[in-house]
């Protein structure tokens, strides 16, 4: 495997030196003078390793060491001292650094180092793309469904996968459109390549266009090194642009540029750049209404809508909601360490019913939660949120007693108290007197356990014997 190797110091000598020295097989060397250039470099290329001097005018090695920590926290950074700044190597190393090396330096102790420091990316770089592909195909998993309505999802993704016409996903908040771009990029003629997201809701109007576009070192204030835009960095690849219909106006005449010319210009440089992204949209706004009100530009709507997929809503798709559930119930009974096997009639009856407007990511909260709650391997009616049945009465598994109470009590603040201790008296019993996995049963801090336990005159003891 070949790798880049950039060494920094301020002695253009050392530079050459460590060039000649590490340039052999598969090693490529870049230099830089100081830290900020160091930057530069590591904006433009992709470095593998860092060999750096402590002292250098302007950013020395422990600001430039800082930088990278904070920018490339998986990029080994080795630190040059002399032998009388070992202290300094030492504090390097709690501050991030992989290793050190003392001037003047052995060249087969450097070899040795660098190697190590070399195999230890390799093996980063292996984890992260192995994170990657199980991250994207648990979200392809995550596509499940057979109702009509999600078919004909299904069958569009599978049209549209091999193809680089820009995809327009369209439909309520939750309704799972990142899932489904991923989906498509996953296994579609460029699924070797980036996948980059962005937010264009999430990001302040003011540094939009430097995220997409990128900017030169000097462009405006704080830019202290070239940055590389989101554009260029999913070039070959996919550019996931989400809530694109709340991108301000003055930037849509760039992005329309981007894809009709497939060109970009970084903020500061005057240079255009030619890029090959396949661009998937998606909204959960009426575009067309946005066009009507000169929010949206009309052109960039036409140009964006090549390909458009409308994602229906949970409750338009119930027949998916069974499958949905127990999906997410074995995700997350694995990863909560329990093993759960499915929901009761009941409980999956409750689900259907209700009308869901936070569409599949609410679904998966709830089903979070109940996997949570739940006492064994089957969720039940009574481990779902109360908001699931309205003014429906529930029986509860806990308390044995109707949830609803009477409609009008004489006093209500007594009435209140006794549900309550109701309820903490249940997480008691359920617990065998443990207070904190009570107040974690029933959603409160322990602070707030012990101080209802009393006001309400509440004696553990007394339960437990």
């Amino acid at each position: 495997m070949s790798h880049n190797v950039l060494v920094v110091d301020d002695e253009p000598k050392l530079c050459d030196l460590l060039a000649s020295a590490l340039s052999q097989g598969d090693i490529q060397v870049f230099t830089a003078g100081n830290g900020l250039h160091a930057l530069t470099v590591l904006e433009r290329e992709e470095i593998d390793l860092v060999i750096s001097d402590w002292r250098m005018p302007g950013m020395d090695g422990p600001a430039l060491l800082a930088e990278i920590k904070t920018r490339y926290p998986d990029l080994p950074v080795i630190v040059m001292t002399a032998y009388s700044t070992v202290k300094n190597a030492v504090q390097s190393m709690r501050n991030g650094a992989y290793d050190y090396i003392s001037k003047p330096f052995d060249i087969d102790e450097l070899d040795i180092t660098v190697n190590k420091a070399l195999q230890f990316r390799d093996i980063l770089r292996d984890n992260a793309r192995l994170r990657a592909e199980l991250d994207e195909h648990q979200q392809f998993d995550s596509l499940v469904g057979e109702s009509p309505a999600f078919r004909r999802v299904l069958q569009a993704v599978d049209s549209v996968r091999d193809s680089n016409a820009t995809i327009l996903l369209t439909g309520e908040s939750g309704t799972g459109k990142e899932m489904v771009a991923r989906a498509i990029h996953k296994h579609g003629n460029r699924a070797d390549k980036p996948f980059v997201a962005v937010n264009c809701a999430a990001i302040p109007e003011g540094l939009l266009e430097s995220e997409m576009f990128g900017h030169r070192k000097g462009a405006f204030t704080g830019a202290v090194a070239d940055r590389v835009g989101r554009f260029m960095q999913a070039d070959k690849g996919t550019l996931f642009l989400d809530e694109v219909g709340d991108m301000p106006l003055a930037l849509q005449a760039k992005i329309l540029r981007a894809l009709q010319e497939r060109i970009i210009e970084p903020v500061g440089d005057p240079r255009e750049r030619k890029v090959d992204v396949r661009v998937i949209a998606a909204t959960n706004k009426d575009l067309l209404e946005a066009v009507a009100k000169k929010e949206f530009r009309e052109d960039l709507y036409y140009r964006l809508n090549v390909f458009p997929i409308p994602l229906p809503p949970l409750r338009e798709r119930p027949e998916d909601i069974a499958p949905l559930a127990r999906h997410f119930a074995h995700a997350l009974g694995a990863t909560a360490g329990k093993r759960i096997t499915g929901f009761t009639p009941e409980a999956l009856q409750s689900m259907v019913n209700y009308p869901w407007p936070g569409n599949i990511r609410e679904l998966q909260n709830c089903v979070e939660r109940a996997t949570i709650v739940a006492s064994g391997s089957l969720i039940e009616e009574s481990d779902l949120p109360a908001y699931l049945f309205g003014s429906r009465p529930l029986t509860g598994a806990i308390t044995g007693m109707p949830m609803d109470g009477p409609a009008v009590p004489e006093d209500l603040d007594a009435a209140l108290a006794e549900v309550e201790k109701n309820y903490i008296l249940a997480a008691l019993q359920e617990t065998n007197g443990v207070q904190a996995a009570a107040a974690q049963l029933i959603g409160i801090s322990e602070r707030s356990f012990w101080y209802r336990l009393k006001k309400l005159a509440i004696h553990v003891d007394k339960i437990v014997r």
